[in-house]
């Protein structure tokens, strides 16, 4: 392909040398650059993509993107200097693949909490309406039977076209993506022609990143406000944020519990069994029959069903697909035994969903709540005494220990975990004290003695939340990932041996 040919959809400030060359592919790290290929030199904190310009020359670039030119340039190689690397990298990468995204129903989910469990409702729904959708998210990247390794919610726009432009060549008609706040902030989904977008809801995440609150929305706002264009919006009327989005454009559709929002619940039950009842929207009442458990799924079913009727999809089909929907792997995902204890797996890895996950289990017909949970290393440390208080207010006993301690001391981790559960009162218990069945917390900094211990603790009728790791079946230690699965260590604990599965609850 004439490099060219893709050169109308960036902004060049400065060029060097003829675009007049064919290129045979693209890279953002000079390791993979082949001869022919566009090296793009993206700017970086630990290590800057310019500076390895030279590296990806003698390795056969034959044009340099970057937002500043080397002084030293070789002959027969093109430098265009652009505003924004990230943007025109993803804008390039579209192109090169065809713009995969043009043509065919794209929804984009964002927000901090619920967008996998949205994005495999909806996945169940347009199959149900005769789609051959692709999904991109936290747990995998997917169509048909192809499942590939999930690296990031969102992959680099190098990776991402790629994976599009496949997935088209293989009779994909619908693409549903979790876009995350660090996609949106680095240009990763530039690009992509969006037709719908949903914003579930804003609570303090990735703050290590964004710093605060208002940086964090603004990244999350670009998909509506610089992305969508004139495509539709579902959003969570409920959350302050979402209202704040909904007064930027008349047109776009809310969801919520309130009666105020377009589509909101008319009857609704919650509980151990799923979620049941009916939702009123623009076009009409879906019967909603769902295995999923949890008040807070009551959120994502409504943006399902708002996102499904702006997609013109007929309302038995909505309420087919729902009850149809496959388990979402680590969100409340049961752990079957033969204890008669309800052990769930989830993947609430901030105060809010943790508390949001722990409130519906509360009220679940069980004699004690059990809760195992960590806090990620090399992470914004101000949440871990808010998922401290979580656990401590809503369980009988909270069991306090690593989740990925990456190159932090995992001590360290679990002494500012163990001072938020002490602020809120809670008492760390002693053998005796545990004996006795007394309310309060231990810490078992080793997971998988952690997980054993929790599990000891157990007995008929309670129930066991795991909580933080989710899907993941890798624990990182220092640099190195290792093997770890929560839900292989609960059966094993539990049971035995290895069989956990999927189940209705």
């Amino acid at each position: 392909m004439k490099f060219t040919a893709l050169l109308d959809s960036i902004k060049i400030e400065k060029q060097h040398g003829s675009a007049e060359v064919e290129v045979s592919g693209l890279a953002c790290d000079s390791r993979r650059v082949e001869p022919g290929f566009v090296f793009f030199a993206l700017p970086g904190v630990q290590s800057d993509g310019f500076d390895f310009i030279p590296q990806a020359v003698t390795a056969g670039a034959v044009i340099i993107v970057a937002e500043r030119l080397p002084q030293e340039q070789q002959t027969g190689v093109c430098y265009l200097q652009v505003g924004n690397v990230r943007k025109a990298m993803a804008l390039i990468a579209s192109r090169y693949h065809s713009d995969p995204t043009a043509g065919i129903p794209v929804i984009g989910v964002t927000g901090t909490n619920g967008k996998t469990s949205i994005t495999y409702l909806l996945e169940a729904i347009m199959r149900r309406a005769g789609y051959a959708p692709a999904v991109f998210g936290t747990v995998e990247y997917r169509f048909g039977q192809e499942r590939l390794e999930s690296t990031h919610t969102t992959p680099e726009s190098l990776e991402l076209m790629a994976m599009m432009g496949q997935f088209r060549k293989q009779g994909a008609d619908a693409i549903i993506l979790e876009v995350s706040s660090h996609a949106l902030e680095q240009h990763r989904v530039d690009g992509i022609e969006f037709d719908f977008a949903v914003f579930t809801n804003l609570t303090p995440e990735h703050l290590d990143y964004h710093q605060n609150l208002d940086n964090y929305f603004a990244s999350k706002r670009r998909l509506f406000s610089e992305l969508l264009g004139a495509g539709q919006a579902a959003i969570n009327y409920d959350d302050g944020f979402g209202r704040q989005l909904l007064r930027e454009n008349e047109s776009w559709c809310s969801f919520g519990e309130q009666v105020a929002a377009q589509v909101h619940p008319l009857d609704v039950t919650v509980g151990r069994h799923g979620i049941h009842g009916k939702f009123i929207g623009p076009k009409g009442v879906v019967e909603i029959d769902s295995k999923m458990i949890g008040h807070f799924n009551v959120s994502n079913l409504l943006a399902t069903v708002t996102v499904a009727q702006l997609l013109n999809i007929d309302n038995r089909l909505i309420a087919a697909g729902v009850a149809a929907a496959a388990q979402v792997p680590g969100r409340l995902e049961r752990v079957d035994n033969d204890r008669d204890v309800l052990a769930l797996v989830d993947y609430a890895h901030t105060g809010d969903a943790l508390e949001q996950v722990l409130k519906t289990l509360s009220k679940l017909d069980s004699k004690r709540l059990i809760t195992l949970v960590g806090c990620g290393g090399d992470r914004d440390p101000r949440k871990r005494p808010v998922m401290a208080a979580a656990a401590v207010n809503y369980s009988d006993l909270s069991v306090f220990t690593s989740d990925n301690p990456r190159t932090e001391d995992p001590l360290q981790i679990l002494e500012q975990v163990q001072a938020g559960a002490l602020a809120e009162g809670a008492i760390e218990l002693s053998e005796q004290q545990l004996v006795a069945g007394e309310k309060g917390f231990v810490v078992i900094p080793d997971r998988r003695e952690a997980i054993k211990f929790a599990c000891a603790q157990s007995k008929a009728g309670d129930l066991l939340l795991a909580a933080g790791k989710g899907h993941e079946d890798y624990q990182i230690l220092g640099t190195r990932k290792v093997h770890f699965d929560d839900r292989e260590e609960l059966a094993i604990a539990l049971n035995g041996s290895v069989s956990s599965e999927a189940a209705d609850v």
